[in-house]
C-alpha cells in the first residue's frame, strides 16, 4: 500500500495536491487486469456510419420520440 501512496504521490498533478480520488486511481490501475489480445477477424463493415446530429439533436429536443414497447 505505501509503494502505492508514493506512486500517487509521484504523478500527482501539477498544484502538487493529491485527492484521495487520485490515489483510489493510482491503486486501481496497478490491480487492473491486463487487456485481452486483439483478436484477428475477417469482419468488414458493409455500411459505412454516418454521424446524424440532427437526429440527436431532435432526440434530446423530445421531438419524433418513439415509446419503446416493452410489453
Amino acid at each position: 500500500m505505501l509503494v502505492a501512496v508514493e506512486l500517487a504521490l509521484e504523478s500527482a498533478p501539477p498544484s502538487g495536491r493529491v485527492s484521495t480520488e487520485h490515489v483510489i486511481n493510482v491503486l486501481g490501475r496497478l490491480q487492473a487486469q491486463p487487456l485481452p489480445e486483439t483478436v484477428a477477424t475477417n469482419l468488414q463493415v458493409s455500411q459505412t456510419p454516418l454521424a446524424d446530429t440532427a437526429r440527436y439533436d431532435s432526440l434530446r429536443a423530445g421531438n419524433d420520440v418513439q415509446e419503446a414497447d416493452h410489453a
